[in-house]
């Protein structure tokens, strides 16, 4: 019997509301999915970080939040992440968003994570958020994205919001200051959303610089 490929372990820092770790993930995943069909074993482990601590928690229309932030150049910059997201088969509805804390959102991914299924989780909601305008604070809509998924809610997998605090503060203590941001057990790190072949030739242990 052919011994098994040790398990690439992969830490991956990243913002439910952030475009770029959502086309990070997303580029990530169809890498991880070829190596794994080549009989690789990937663990990947989300750390959690908040682009914007101060969002509100009854959230606020995205463009608003982008016309403060941003100013003039705003539907310029939304129009070509559109484009871009386009490119990878992923639809970035900016005007239907709804920016908000994600807090929340990030207890439900580690609650998933600790249920074996913290990759199905992120893709849902990622893809609520920037393609169906889905609130990722409102606890009945992450009930409804919870059940879709197959991940069991307010148990003891789902932290609470000290140890969720802590751990955003310990990866705030580590350096991090923007994601996405990606760890490999290699010594490997790859900050942005890097192409997709970058993300293949990391998990399977060869260079990327």
């Amino acid at each position: 019997m052919a011994a098994h490929s040790p398990t690439r372990r992969v830490e991956f820092v990243l913002d439910l509301v952030c475009v770029h770790s959502y086309l990070a993930f997303t580029r990530f995943e169809r890498a991880a999915r070829r190596r794994r069909a080549a009989g690789d074993r990937i663990e990947v482990v989300f750390r959690p970080f908040q682009v914007a601590p101060d969002a509100p928690a009854e959230g606020e229309p995205l463009p608003e939040r982008h016309r403060r932030d941003f100013g003039a150049e705003a539907e310029r910059m939304t129009q070509h992440m559109a484009a871009v997201g386009a490119r990878e088969g992923l639809r970035l509805d900016f005007a239907r968003a709804v920016f908000v804390n994600t807090l929340p959102a990030h207890r439900l991914l580690a609650a998933a994570g600790r249920q074996g299924r913290a990759e199905q989780m992120a893709e849902r909601l990622f893809r609520a958020y920037f393609a169906e305008g889905a609130h990722l604070g409102d606890a009945a809509t992450l009930d409804r994205l919870a059940a879709e998924t197959g991940v069991r809610r307010g148990g003891p997998e789902e932290p609470g919001e000290r140890d969720l605090a802590a751990e955003l503060a310990k990866v705030r203590a580590e350096g991090v200051r923007q994601v996405p941001l990606l760890r490999l057990d290699t010594g490997t790190t790859l900050s942005g959303a890097q192409p997709e072949e970058v993300y293949d030739r990391a998990l399977s242990g060869q260079p990327v610089g």
